[in-house]
């Protein structure tokens, strides 16, 4: 996984100007990571990185560095 294209697509689902999301940005600290955030996070790691992952796991995220971890380790569901 790219991690440039990770962020853009980030920034894309937050619907933030481009290259806003950056590698050590706390969750918290970013004003649209909410809970319908999490769940577009959801669809879009199923959809462009073909894994599923569950909201607990995102639950203990802390950073976006912490979400391209999961999506990165997390096995691909195959269709």
């Amino acid at each position: 996984m790219n991690k440039t294209e990770f962020y853009r697509n980030l920034d894309e689902l937050l619907e933030v100007d481009p290259g806003t999301i950056k590698s050590g940005d706390l969750l918290a600290d970013l004003e649209s990571w909410d809970s319908v955030a999490v769940i577009s996070f959801i669809a879009m790691a199923d959809e462009k990185y073909g894994v599923n992952i569950p909201a607990k796991r995102i639950a203990e995220c802390r950073s976006v560095d912490d979400l391209a971890a999961i999506v990165a380790d997390t096995q691909p569901v195959s269709k």
